[in-house]
């Protein structure tokens, strides 16, 4: 095939436009350079990318959600970024909304786009359609809220000892759920997710690539991205959130790191010690993620460590 060049990048003629209308998914555990390669296979393609990441929506949480640069998001357009105010609620449902109107136009226009974040639900959702257990119920959630955790996962064990298998002891909003959708079907939460898991990525077609890193060598990445973090401007970012915004909305609150460094800022913990908490907090995030995202199909897994070196094969799968 002949070659084309673009911003000084060159790549396959043909492969710059959206193949078939497939999407080019890549994902990996946070700190595994997803974002990275996915900007250089953007680049060789002639691409946009679409992030899959729930906190990444949010305008103003720049630093502690390594949100792309404006140099980086100047180059290649990138869709579902500074979307909502912190203050304000998103749902998964809406992510899908408008990640499906992203999706169509791109496919209109015939340009490729290269879906990348760190949240697996999302991904789920949006190639395998909504999770359809029961809407929350506000006292149901209320008093399951209330207990610790260790008694939420014995009561779930007793119940659904496949979800509570795969529920952490510290997570405490599934463990509720989980919960809170037994009390209200009768019915365990894994029989849903079963009959979702059933369901196959149909939504949307895509080639899927991974980024697979070992233990040891991801923790060291986190901890310095961490620091790195911190040393970029984290706490004054958090400062001023809290200035503008009093404070984050429940759903921009989860975002891994910000409650210890709002802890800081609001003069509770010491900063070293909130950065040692994030360090684990975000250790347990990749472990989290990387069991949601074993469990996708047809997923290409590549080798984490090689860097931008595989930008030329992700471009080759997709343009395969």
């Amino acid at each position: 095939m002949a070659r084309f060049c673009k911003n000084g990048s060159c790549g396959t003629a043909g492969v710059g436009m959206a193949v078939g209308g497939k999407i080019l998914v890549i994902v990996g555990p946070t700190a595994s350079g997803k974002s990275a390669l996915a900007m250089e296979v953007a680049r060789r393609l002639g691409g946009e990318i679409l992030s899959v990441d729930s906190m990444q929506v949010y305008r103003g949480m720049d630093v502690g959600t390594a949100k792309p640069s404006a140099a980086e998001r100047a180059e290649v357009p990138h869709h579902l970024i500074d979307v909502v105010e912190p203050d304000q609620a998103f749902t998964v449902a809406r992510f899908v909304e408008m990640a499906d109107a992203v999706i169509a136009d791109a496919k209109r226009r015939g340009v490729a786009l290269v879906a990348t974040g760190g949240t697996p639900l999302y991904y789920k959702a949006l190639f395998q359609g909504l999770f359809e257990g029961p809407g929350a119920d506000a006292g149901v959630r209320e008093r399951l809220s209330a207990m610790a955790n260790d008694e939420l996962h014995r009561r779930l064990s007793a119940v659904d000892a496949a979800a509570a298998a795969r529920i952490h002891v510290n997570d405490h909003k599934r463990l509720v759920r989980a919960l809170e959708v037994y009390e209200l079907t009768g019915r365990p939460i894994s029989a849903f997710q079963t009959a979702w898991d059933a369901g196959g990525m149909l939504r949307h077609p895509a080639v899927w690539v991974g980024l697979s890193w070992e233990k040891e060598a991801l923790n060291r990445r986190i901890n310095a991205r961490v620091r790195d973090m911190v040393a970029g401007g984290w706490v004054e970012e958090v400062r001023r959130l809290l200035g503008e915004y009093g404070a984050l909305s429940k759903t921009a609150g989860e975002a891994t790191g910000y409650a210890e460094m709002i802890g800081h800022v609001r003069g509770n913990i010491a900063l070293d010690e909130a950065v040692e908490r994030v360090k684990i907090a975000t250790r347990q995030l990749a472990r989290r993620q990387m069991k949601w995202l074993r469990r996708f199909p047809g997923v290409k897994w590549l080798d984490g460590a090689t860097g931008l070196g595989n930008a030329g094969e992700v471009a080759g799968l997709y343009g395969a």
